[in-house]
């Protein structure tokens, strides 16, 4: 989807980006590798079907995620960031680190404590280890496909 009369990069990233959920589906596809429906509905944030349907078709058409088997049924669709997708990590990362110490450390679960840590320690490691886990996460999704292929033609 192109957006001809934004020449303005911040005005182009908002369009894209700029709803909470956006940045949120992609930080579970990036971060938690969830890459189903169920797995995005599961959130602790709690999105609407409706919502959660509408934000994953413009991702799509945006071309941050792709559907892994586009030929697949409703049901067993997979989808997995693109290269494009992934590209917003570094901006997910900097609006976490904007807001993280205003967030009551005692709120926080271990796997989130975990995280802050991580991030504020070597932001720059942090996001290759997450772009490299989530690569291999994607080809391991990839591989698996292949074999349900070929079994269903045995």
């Amino acid at each position: 989807m192109e957006y001809p009369l934004l020449t303005c990069a911040i005005a182009r990233s908002t369009k894209v980006l700029g709803d909470s959920w956006s940045l949120l589906i992609m930080r579970d596809i990036i971060c938690h590798k969830h890459s189903k429906f169920k797995h995005f509905k599961a959130s602790k944030e709690k999105i609407a079907s409706n919502i959660l349907t509408n934000r994953l078709k413009s991702l799509l058409e945006m071309g941050l995620i792709e559907k892994l088997d586009p030929n697949g049924s409703k049901k067993s669709t997979t989808y997995i960031a693109t290269q494009k997708g992934m590209d917003s990590l570094p901006i997910i990362c900097q609006m976490y680190l904007f807001s993280i110490d205003s967030i009551d450390e005692n709120l926080l679960d271990d796997m989130q404590k975990n995280i802050k840590k991580q991030i504020k320690g070597d932001l720059a490691l942090f996001q290759k280890t997450k772009i490299s886990e989530y690569i291999d996460f994607v080809e391991e999704l990839r591989e698996a496909l292949e074999v349900s292929k070929l079994s269903k033609k045995k």
